[in-house]
């Protein structure tokens, strides 16, 4: 009974199916609060207020033809975007939402969060070396750049937060929230900040979105796929941003913590964390808006010169206080 109870949480709730549907949600949001922003209507046909646009594109780029290009590496061109939703995927099963800890939870498993999104672009990386195409090829250049520029003041930020609870575990992290207040109103606020940054970088969204400059290199490191393969990737940076916003609340806003009723935990849980992941969403759709995308040494030079020693920083003033 146990083992069937574990596979419906790893597969339905709050597992991959969830998480596909619930990105799919959280891409028509972004489209839509971007679009209200530039004072355009975004999604609008497909479904009540064009809320089935996301999936009706995903199912339109899986019907269309699966070019493979001659000169590609055909293993690692074809098993790339099959391991870059594994990855998302993997990292949403360890995000703490129907309780205190994730479907993955142990000691230690921060680092490994961390980790999978380093994985993430390390597999973009090899998507467009792999392609044996100009623009991919600069597009996977920029996009190993930018990751040696926000990988290290986010990975600081991230540890900050650990120092402040005096542990790797996100369960510890969400636990000392959930009974003394978020990180994010007190000495985590910095690496908040750093963090929402970062991570709109490794989500290559506006103004970090220079891997895949369309106006420079046709699409970056997707220049080369199509079909199956690019709906693949789509979904794996919808499920991207989930994750991430998913990961922002665990840190800094007290996971799905809130005040509770006895008995209506699994209710409540999972609403607090739709509620503050929606929150960490708006501050990426802003930021989307705000701002026009930045060259990839401009961005190395700001992640250098300014977010680096930040981060440093917030973890002096972190150890200050703990």
């Amino acid at each position: 009974m146990d083992f069937l109870l574990e596979l419906l949480q790893i597969l339905v709730f709050p597992g991959i199916l969830f998480a596909i549907g619930l990105a799919f949600v959280y891409e028509w949001l972004d489209r839509k609060i971007y679009a209200r922003l530039q004072n355009r209507v975004g999604p609008l046909y497909t479904g009540p207020s064009g809320i089935l646009q996301p999936f009706a594109d995903f199912i339109k780029l899986l019907a269309k033809e699966d070019v493979v290009p001659n000169e590609v590496d055909k293993p690692l061109f074809n098993a790339l975007p099959i391991f870059a939703l594994t990855l998302s995927l993997t990292g949403f099963l360890a995000l703490p939402i129907t309780g205190l800890r994730g479907v993955i939870s142990f000691n230690g498993d921060l680092i490994f969060l961390i980790t999978l999104m380093t994985l993430i672009c390390i597999v973009i990386m090899y998507s467009g070396i792999s392609s044996a195409n100009r623009f991919s090829t600069v597009g996977a250049e920029r996009a190993a750049l930018q990751l040696l520029g926000y990988e290290i003041p986010m990975m600081l930020s991230a540890i900050s937060i650990g120092i402040l609870a005096s542990s790797m575990w996100v369960y510890d992290i969400v636990s000392i929230q959930a009974n003394g207040g978020w990180f994010l109103i007190g000495p985590g606020i910095l690496g908040f900040a750093i963090f929402v940054l970062c991570g709109q970088a490794e989500l290559e969204r506006i103004p970090f979105d220079i891997p895949e400059a369309e106006t420079e290199i046709v699409a970056g490191w997707l220049t080369e796929f199509s079909g199956r393969k690019l709906a693949l990737f789509r979904l794996t940076k919808n499920v991207e941003l989930l994750y991430l916003s998913g990961l922002v609340v665990a840190l800094f806003l007290g996971g799905p913590s809130g005040p509770v009723m006895p008995g209506l935990e699994f209710i409540l849980y999972p609403l607090y964390f739709l509620l503050k992941t929606l929150f960490v969403l708006f501050l990426l759709t802003t930021l989307r808006a705000l701002f026009a995308r930045l060259r990839i040494d401009q961005m190395v030079n700001f992640s250098w010169k300014y977010l680096v020693p930040l981060a440093i920083l917030q973890v002096l003033i972190v150890r200050l206080v703990v």
